[in-house]
């Protein structure tokens, strides 16, 4: 059963964790690698967690993988002194009913939210108004936690959710906010202009464009950059909420420069620049196959370039002790 007073989805900056995985046959997650990462990314001050989204790999991860996650997530928030940090868990699946039962199996792992994509295998027959809206509406009747509605049209077949779809979506007690990974800033001024803050939150789904995104509305943002730089990232969000527009604009130049590297890069790319800027093993940099490794010198060049334009301003923002 559904829950029947969905709490808000907090507002700021909720990073997708990349997951890591060993250099074996079966690729098994490389759990020390991945808590070392969640440890990182929870004391750095982050307002949330995805686990499991596109950036997590949540299409090659199974149902049992997904929920330990979560529970390690939990723990590790528990010794960080943070046991309430907000988690989401990617809940997407190729049909309705699996989708309902990962949001089951989330909500029992500790999750808060479930981040769910419209289910596309069949997307020659679920692109429209009607087909979207009855699918959301059945998964959030029976998720018993509540449901983020996760527009990425690159990724489900070119289905892109409209306003028209989100207004009549919002209106569900158990729908409380969508990450627009399409890069509308407009869907976000009219998804603010139909709901209240306090009941829907409207998401970007990159921080290259946060601010544009806040300046109409929006509540933050979720960012694959927060892997890398989360604390340039909160940063950027409590700049322009404190008021200190000049200073957000500045700093957003700067994320957004950084950031063309991540999109430059994808998902493996992303991993690659993070392992080697965190410290990580060479050997926990792959994506579950068939996703190729990140091997080409030039690409490696660029998002290595692009991403150490932040790392001045992330390390000042740890030395001055934010978060």
């Amino acid at each position: 059963m559904a829950a029947t007073s969905a709490k808000l989805f907090p507002p700021g900056i909720h990073v997708p964790s990349l997951t890591f995985f060993r250099d074996d046959a079966r690729q098994e997650i490389y759990w020390e690698v991945q808590e070392k990462h969640i440890e990182f990314l929870i004391s750095s001050g982050l307002h949330g967690i995805v686990l499991a989204g596109t950036n997590g790999e949540a299409i090659s991860l199974t149902v049992a993988e997904k929920c330990e996650l979560v529970r390690r997530a939990r723990q590790i928030a528990r010794k960080l002194n943070r046991p309430g940090i907000p988690l989401t868990l990617g809940c997407s699946a190729p049909c309705t009913r699996d989708v309902i039962d990962l949001t089951i199996e989330a909500e029992k792992a500790g999750a808060d939210f479930a981040l769910i994509l419209m289910s596309s295998f069949f997307h020659f027959a679920v692109n429209n108004e009607q087909a979207i809206i009855n699918f959301y509406t059945e998964v959030a009747d029976a998720s018993p936690i509540p449901v983020v509605i996760y527009n990425y049209p690159g990724v489900t077949a070119g289905i892109d959710i409209g306003s028209d779809i989100i207004d009549v979506l919002g209106k569900h007690p158990n729908i409380v906010g969508v990450k627009f990974t399409c890069g509308s800033v407009a869907k976000v001024a009219r998804a603010a202009a139909a709901f209240p803050p306090e009941q829907f939150s409207a998401l970007a789904g990159q921080g290259d464009w946060l601010i544009p995104a806040m300046t109409v509305g929006g509540q933050g943002c979720v960012t694959g950059l927060a892997n890398l730089y989360p604390r340039t990232c909160v940063e950027l969000f409590e700049l322009y909420r404190a008021g200190e527009v000049t200073e957000a604009q500045s700093l957003q130049l700067q994320v957004a420069a950084s950031e063309l590297g991540l999109g430059k890069g994808g998902i493996n790319g992303t991993k690659w620049v993070v392992c080697k800027l965190r410290g990580y093993p060479d050997s926990s940099t792959a994506c579950r196959r068939p996703y190729p490794l990140f091997t080409d010198k030039a690409k490696q060049d660029v998002i290595m370039s692009k991403m150490l334009l932040l790392q001045d301003v992330e390390t000042r923002l740890a030395n001055d002790g934010k978060a």
